[in-house]
């Protein structure tokens, strides 16, 4: 049986969905390769097993390469693919979606905290 989508963000959805796939690619958008010990560091909310998982469908669905480096102990980056660099534009706009909702919930009030990483320096944004 053929499978039918009744709108195209619903086989966007079906290959992102979730709360840490874009987190990933947009992480892997903005730095290039990653190891995963830098995942870690970087998404200090995921477990190393949902980390494992997310990278596996991500690469299995052809967005992500994985590189495997044969020495001791061992080195794997990550890093996107051609097709995987076509969801940059997507990416770039929800990032930047957003900052501007932050930005919104900052004005309403709320207790909003972004950390943004720019080459590993950490930088707060908290508005009273």
């Amino acid at each position: 049986m053929s499978k039918v989508y009744n709108i195209g963000v619903e086989a966007t959805i079906e290959v992102i969905g979730g709360k840490w796939k874009p987190v990933i690619l947009c992480h892997l958008n903005h730095h290039g390769q990653i190891r995963t010990n830098e995942f870690r560091r970087l998404i200090p909310g995921i477990s190393q097993k949902m980390l494992t998982n997310q990278l596996r469908e991500l690469e299995q669905c052809g967005l992500i390469n994985r590189k495997v480096f044969n020495q001791v102990p061992p080195k794997v980056e990550y890093s996107l693919t051609p097709y995987g660099h076509e969801m940059e534009p997507v990416l770039n706009l929800l990032c930047i979606w957003g900052e501007n909702h932050i930005e919104r919930l900052i004005d309403n009030g709320e207790d909003v905290l972004l950390m943004q990483r720019d080459e590993d320096i950490a930088v707060e944004q908290n508005h009273p």
